[in-house]
């Protein structure tokens, strides 16, 4: 085991179109090597393109979402039935208001996120990655979801790094 050290990714929702980008674990994982990450927490951070609260048009409602997977996907999927997700989260946003700007309701206790295991979630695989999509109307610009895992790296037998691998496939 290692100290713990903290991986960072963020992924811009530019509209309905699910986008994504890859996380290269390559530094952490080598599953034929031994060498496993384990994810302890992962805070969400919800932003405007400069970090602050993103606008909604006035008198509406939006929502975005994301998802940090083992595998490539091509649009959100869903966590009981695809095993390759680690976590997943949403926002539901509406603004009462007669003018553009903050939301003036933000929920986000409608998925799993933000994420803590009590023994971490370990990952097999050399890379994982953070998707997601917002809904077309109602946001007045751009979402960045940020995540900021807190991590190890450990060593586990090598038929215990394969079946890890293999599980989450």
């Amino acid at each position: 085991k290692t100290d713990s050290f903290f991986i960072r990714q963020s992924v811009t929702l530019t509209g309905a179109t699910f986008v994504q980008e890859e996380i290269d674990l390559g530094a952490y994982v080598d599953a034929l090597g031994k060498s496993v990450l384990r994810i302890h927490n992962i805070a969400v951070q919800y932003s405007d393109p400069t970090g602050g609260t993103p606008d909604m048009a006035a008198t509406t409602n939006a929502a975005a979402d994301f998802q940090l997977t083992t595998q490539s996907q091509s649009d959100m999927v869903i966590a009981g039935d695809n095993k390759s997700v680690v976590s997943s989260g949403r926002i539901v946003a509406y603004n009462v208001d007669s003018s553009t700007g903050v939301p003036t309701q933000v929920y986000q206790d409608l998925d799993i996120a933000p994420q803590e295991w009590t023994q971490g979630y370990l990952i097999g695989f050399d890379s994982m990655y953070l998707g997601g999509r917002r809904t077309a109307a109602g946001w007045s610009e751009n979402i960045v979801v940020s995540l900021l895992m807190e991590c190890t790296s450990e060593t586990l037998s090598k038929e215990a790094a394969l079946a890890l691998a293999l599980s989450q496939q």
